[in-house]
């Protein structure tokens, strides 16, 4: 048997074994280490192989930035910032009609901009957006479907830990992926709100429970004052974790180091942080971190088995004699995305997808900065489609309602997965979107 079918057998046999419930990193190592066994046919040598994958994989400088923005957007969603955001997102739009559901893609968009996690968004304006949406008539549906559909954009718009997986996998800029992320991410979330005041129009019953009742009835103005005061916190965060990355002044690693100096000074400020709670960010930091990394070092070795056997350059030579081309590669790759978010969750699907298109990516002309940009949209739609759908679970199990089903949330979810198929084709088709910040 040659190398390159001995990879692709092995790529089956680690998908499988997740389908069967194996760990992803224990997948991806396993397979990883036996690859270069069978290929080398030498077991000291893929002992030593796997533990240079271990020591080297994660040993960069760079890697710290993990650790450090999931502590930063752990103290974050302690110190309700996402709260306050909201409210002051509600009051400026109580008079749009559809204004409570564009107030919750605002504070997502906004919160994202300082946590980069979709999970902790969903758990957190699920809590603050979905009650108060349903209590200025709208329908559960619309309700918890905006709350998930929105928290996307916690991967999308920078920091985010996805961009962080895909550039250390794709080996490209960490800073410039933040960068990156910034337009398409507004794109969607302007996106989303369009969406939002076409229904709100249009069709109304879809989104309303009265069709003939405006949100803004018996919504409260807040004073200028307060508004200022509860945007404060979030604001300084953006423009230090932002200004400071696209001026170049800070490093990705610098910025999460200081981006959660900040977030714990706002937590002490606002009195949200005593010892225990403190302990339990910690803790939970450090057991998120190290799962991570874990990852890591298992998608490293497995990308190194594969191009060992020779399957990236095997695919590559493949989809140019089929003539496809390089969207039609694109077009393949991204089906392949989706169709693997039905099953698998977004880390995941980066260790095992990356590591093979990329090299291919580049070898056919795409900026792979661009290419990270497409490929991240893609998986974060597979947060949102069913049946595993793990955006949609979060607020399921957040909301704790056993009268509202998980059918309600993946249909009121559906709009948003539309609205971003809609912006990963222009995307795809004009790089500039997505390349011009890094320019």
């Amino acid at each position: 048997m040659d190398d390159v079918t001995l990879g692709f057998l092995l790529i089956g046999a680690m998908v499988a074994l997740i389908v069967l419930g194996l760990p992803i990193g224990l997948s991806l190592i396993g397979t990883g280490a036996i690859g270069v066994w069978l290929i080398r046919e030498n077991v000291d040598l893929a002992f030593r192989f796997t533990a240079l994958a271990t020591y080297s994989g994660i040993q960069d400088y760079l890697f710290a930035t993990i650790p450090l923005f999931v502590l930063m957007g752990l103290l974050v969603s302690i110190s309700d910032v996402g709260k306050d955001t909201f409210e002051v997102a509600q009051a400026l739009l109580r008079r749009i009609r559809g204004g409570l559901g564009m107030a919750t893609v605002a504070a997502n968009a906004v919160f994202a901009a300082v946590t980069g996690v979709s999970i902790a968004s969903a758990a957190v304006f699920t809590k603050v957006a979905v009650p108060e949406m349903v209590r200025h008539g709208y329908t559960m549906r619309f309700a918890a479907g905006t709350v998930a559909g929105s928290s996307i954009l916690g991967m999308l718009i920078p920091p985010s830990l996805l961009m962080i997986v895909y550039g250390v996998l794709s080996e490209v800029s960490i800073g410039k992926m933040f960068v990156a992320g910034v337009i398409p991410g507004i794109i969607i979330a302007i996106g989303f709100t369009i969406m939002i005041w076409f229904y709100a129009i249009v069709w109304p019953h879809k989104i309303f429970v009265d069709a003939a009742k405006s949100d803004a009835d018996d919504v409260p103005p807040m004073p200028v004052g307060e508004m200022i005061i509860k945007s404060v916190p979030i604001a300084c965060l953006v423009v230090l974790i932002l200004g400071g990355l696209y001026t170049g002044f800070f490093t990705p690693t610098e910025a999460g180091a200081v981006g959660a100096a900040g977030a714990l000074v706002i937590a002490l400020i606002r009195r949200r942080l005593d010892w225990p709670k403190f302990w339990r960010v910690l803790k939970e930091a450090g057991i998120v971190s190290a799962s991570i990394l874990f990852l890591l070092i298992a998608a490293s070795l497995y990308s190194r088995m594969l191009s060992m056997a020779g399957v990236p350059n095997a695919i590559g030579d493949f989809v140019e004699h089929l003539g496809l081309g390089p969207y039609g590669f694109l077009l393949a790759f991204v089906v392949v995305i989706l169709l693997m978010g039905m099953i698998l969750d977004s880390t995941s699907i980066l260790l095992i997808m990356v590591p093979i298109g990329a090299p291919i990516a580049s070898a056919m002309g795409f900026d792979l900065i661009h290419f990270g940009i497409v490929t991240i949209i893609a998986v974060e739609m597979g947060l949102l489609t069913p049946p595993f759908g793990i955006s949609v679970f979060t607020v399921k199990a957040t909301l704790g309602d056993p009268k509202v089903r998980i059918e309600t949330i993946f249909a009121g979810s559906m709009p948003y997965v539309t609205v971003m198929g809609i912006a990963l084709f222009f995307i795809a088709i004009f790089p500039p979107l997505s390349t011009i910040l890094v320019r």
